[in-house]
């Protein structure tokens, strides 16, 4: 039973960690500048999981954990805004304005399966749990 509780633990962990990154990349999705006030346009983060073999349970159920948070490698996109005083004044691009590339569609759907994962396994845990305390009453 503690291999059930602990497999959806790691899985709302997991799914915690990448909806943080989901809702980063929607506040940033304006953001012009990186964290060391360059000028950089904000590039998407994307977690990928992988299989946590250390958390398993009876039946060969593995657990989930986040192997890495990587960054978009796309092409920003440009918006020709000359007045604007972070416009790139010289080269191919003068003029234009460099806009992370955020998708806000992609980015709701993605927070939306993040969150039904994680509340399927919280189901997992009222079931679990239910399951122990009946076993407790029957056994008492």
């Amino acid at each position: 039973m503690n291999g059930a509780l602990d497999i959806s633990s790691s899985a709302m962990v997991a799914q915690r960690v990448r909806l943080n990154a989901v809702t980063s990349n929607i506040a940033n999705m304006s953001s012009l500048r990186d964290e060391n006030g360059d000028i950089a346009p904000y590039q998407a983060r994307h977690v990928i999981f992988e299989t946590d073999s250390s958390i398993h349970a009876p039946g060969g159920a593995s657990g989930v954990r986040v192997s890495s948070i990587e960054e978009d490698q796309v092409e920003p996109l440009y918006r020709y805004q000359p007045t604007h005083p972070l416009a790139i004044t010289e080269g191919k691009y003068k003029g234009y304005v460099a806009y992370p590339r955020v998708n806000m569609v992609e980015q709701m759907v993605d927070a939306l399966e993040a969150s039904r994962a994680y509340e399927a396994n919280i189901g997992v845990v009222e079931i679990s749990k239910n399951l122990a305390a009946q076993s407790l009453r029957i056994l008492a």
